[in-house]
């Protein structure tokens, strides 16, 4: 295998094997070094870390993520996606709530489960927040120490976590606890997992599910307006969530209510500070405001790796020939920086003519959360810098070793006040 150009990355041009090992600082600090070498080279290759096929190329991306030949259901069952061994009931707890979760199954269970949860997520309910989302801001920045804050931990975290708990009607002082969960859970889809954080995950998965039955069957006694209520009450063709779906649900709910949107914040901030000026200058109105924000989800999304399972024999791209039930990766980082796609990809431009993403997904999976996630960040965002425009950089930010998952260790800044 030849190394070309990056001394992390070896390229073979024969096979488009590529070696890049996803816990190299060099490469998760900046991926996007990389995948500018790989849009020169091949937008499809076989990264063999992983094990499989990946395509990086904007409209191989989109095109697969619409494509129902493909879906992320497994069709062999829950896999053992560690290489420790097939025996999962280790993982009995976090199974349970994945076989349930309508981010792991397709139609017609996905429909119906999506169908009902939906009614909560769509825009016009969404924008009802607004003034909650800007008052919670606010209050955060009040609480800020007066030179240097850790954004993370003092605003980015705690403004999503909220808004969900609220909405699902969960006590909002567990956030701190729902947090926990959440990470300990999510490690499960990391490469190069270990035994440990399997049964943390799993300890996680058992105890977060019986914090909400507890909660549903507290709710069933006492129904709200919240959205836990909702779904305890939501039929659609006669056919409610079981409880089982019900508490998957609300765990999904919780988790990517706030995941990506901590990460996603964080990240906003520091390309906005790293543009130099009077950063309110990208908050001047809504139309602006909106275009920030999509440019900051293209510019540095969330979330780099989503996976796909092939349903039959399938030739996803030129001379790429996948078998059911193989995996393939979509590298969303890697499709909002296609020189194909946009004009002057690493540059950050909020007014450009060919403002699109796919940090969201696309297809039937598209972020069921996007509406609340593109509400918070516009909102927080403008509050942020109108309230501290003087906000700068206390160091230099360094990533999260998370890949696919993409966010800051730490964002240290001084407030300026």
């Amino acid at each position: 295998m030849t190394k070309l150009m990056l001394t992390y990355l070896a390229f073979d041009p024969a096979t488009r094997h590529v070696r890049l090992d996803p816990h190299e600082p060099a490469f998760f600090q900046n991926p996007y070094e990389a995948y500018a070498f790989m849009h020169g080279a091949s937008n499809a290759f076989f990264w063999e870390e992983f094990g499989f096929w990946c395509f990086g190329g904007f409209d191989d991306v989109n095109r697969l993520l619409r494509d129902r030949r493909f879906g992320r259901q497994n069709p062999a069952g829950i896999p053992d996606r560690s290489g420790i061994g097939q025996d999962r009931t280790r993982l009995s707890a976090f199974d349970g709530i994945e076989t349930n979760s309508m981010l792991e199954l397709e139609p017609p269970v996905h429909t119906r489960l999506r169908t009902l949860v939906n009614r909560a997520f769509v825009s016009r309910q969404i924008e009802r927040l607004r003034p909650r989302v800007e008052a919670l801001a606010n209050e955060l920045i009040d609480r800020f120490e007066p030179d240097q804050v850790d954004l993370l931990p003092a605003f980015a975290s705690p403004l999503p976590i909220t808004i969900i708990a609220e909405m699902l009607g969960v006590p909002v002082e567990m956030g701190p606890q729902l947090l926990d969960w959440s990470h300990q859970m999510v490690a499960m889809y990391m490469h190069g997992r270990t035994r440990e954080t399997e049964e943390i995950a799993n300890r996680a998965a058992r105890d977060f599910s019986d914090f909400l039955r507890g909660y549903v069957a507290e709710r069933r006694k006492n129904p709200g307006d919240d959205l836990l209520s909702l779904l305890i009450s939501a039929q659609e063709d006669k056919q409610k969530l079981s409880e089982d779906e019900l508490v998957s649900s609300a765990i999904l709910l919780l988790n990517a209510g706030h995941e990506a949107t901590v990460h996603q914040t964080g990240n906003a901030v520091r390309s906005i500070l790293a543009q130099g000026g009077d950063p309110r200058r990208f908050f001047m109105s809504a139309e602006t405001t909106a275009a920030t924000v999509e440019e900051c989800l293209r510019f540095d999304a969330p979330l780099h790796m989503f996976t796909r399972y092939a349903y039959e024999e399938i030739e996803a791209g030129p001379g790429v020939i996948v078998r059911p039930g193989e995996t393939i990766g979509l590298l969303l980082g890697m499709a909002n920086h296609d020189p194909a796609a946009f004009a002057e990809p690493l540059a950050f431009r909020p007014d450009r003519a060919d403002q699109k993403n796919v940090s969201f997904g696309a297809g039937i999976h598209f972020c069921i959360g996007a509406p609340l996630a593109r509400l918070e960040l516009q909102v927080s965002l403008k509050t942020l810098f109108e309230r501290l425009p003087q906000l700068h950089l206390a160091g230099q930010p360094r990533v999260r070793d998370t890949y696919h998952f993409h966010g800051l260790e730490t964002l240290a800044v001084h407030t300026g006040r």
